[in-house]
């Protein structure tokens, strides 16, 4: 088992249109682009101030010829790569690439028994945000898996990279299960919907208002497909596509004026949830996605 706190370490898009990508979420976060191509490919970074977020490339052809859409891929930064695709194979996961040396490190392209992809890399050559920017605007606050199966995902991920369960004590899985990564909660695992044909990772980013964000990803030819949706710590998160097709999420805080103004259906989403509650933390009027604890 890989040691406790093997974590997201790097965040790429693989894009159709990556001139188009760095337009529309340098509007929607306020990302500047730096090119830090190698002679072989282009390859961007995508820059709050000083701070690298997230590289940017166009989508290989090989894999568009296979069918990969524009995506949003997290990396997890372990110390053994080879060792950790064993690992992964061994219990059922998929290699689309193998352990490969790059201009960012040596990568992977993986997926886990149920066919959601991320990635692995070992030496990443890019200083990454600090963990104390988690809940910084413009970069990656949340990760969250929607899975075929919740519980057999948390195990996979378990045993691949030593992810714990948040607050262990209570006695029964919930229907949201929140894992740690040293000691930091950072993420949620549940069971995607019936419409949602297929497993995948999905990525929120932090903003300081939601409302503003989501008139620029509209405006930049962006669409929002859920929400905004109000957590139990008050927060609001929104799910979106980007002009290509790849799947992101913003989440932040909502101005009263800017919820008192949203249409009623915004509210009327919830039902299509079935009530779900787990021990007083849900509503049967909120959804169970991004399941943090309350503020306190």
């Amino acid at each position: 088992m890989q040691d406790d706190g093997a974590s997201f370490a790097w965040y790429e898009l693989l894009t159709t249109d990556a001139a188009a990508a760095r337009a529309f979420y340098g509007s929607v976060l306020g990302w500047d682009s730096r090119d830090v191509s190698p002679l072989a490919f282009s390859y961007n970074l995508f820059m709050s101030g000083e701070v690298p977020r997230s590289g940017l490339m166009e989508l290989p052809e090989e894999g568009r010829r296979q069918g990969a859409t524009p995506r949003w891929v997290g990396y997890v930064g372990v110390a053994d790569i080879d060792a950790t695709v064993g690992r992964l194979r061994g219990l059922g996961g998929a290699v689309y690439v193998p352990p490969t040396s790059t201009n960012i490190g040596r990568i992977a392209i993986v997926a886990d028994p149920q066919r959601a992809t991320f990635g692995l890399i070992d030496g990443l050559s890019i200083d990454p945000p600090p963990a104390a920017d988690f809940d910084a605007p413009w970069g990656v606050g949340w990760h969250e898996l929607l899975a075929a199966d919740g519980r057999a995902a948390f195990g996979f991920y378990g045993e691949v990279f030593g992810w714990r369960q948040a607050q262990a004590d209570r006695p029964d899985p919930e229907p949201y299960q929140l894992f740690s990564i040293g000691g930091r909660t950072v993420g949620g695992i549940l069971n995607k919907r019936p419409h949602e044909t297929v497993a995948f990772w999905l990525y929120y980013f932090n903003v300081d208002n939601v409302d503003e964000a989501m008139a620029r990803v509209t405006a930049g030819g962006g669409r929002i497909y859920e929400g905004p949706l109000e957590l139990p710590d008050g927060s609001w998160i929104v799910r979106c596509l980007d002009p290509q097709g790849a799947t992101f999420a913003l989440q932040g805080a909502r101005s009263e004026d800017g919820i008192a103004k949203a249409p009623a259906a915004e509210y009327r989403w919830t039902s299509s949830w079935d009530g779900i509650s787990s021990q007083g933390r849900w509503r049967a009027d909120r959804p169970p996605g991004k399941g943090r604890p309350p503020a306190k």
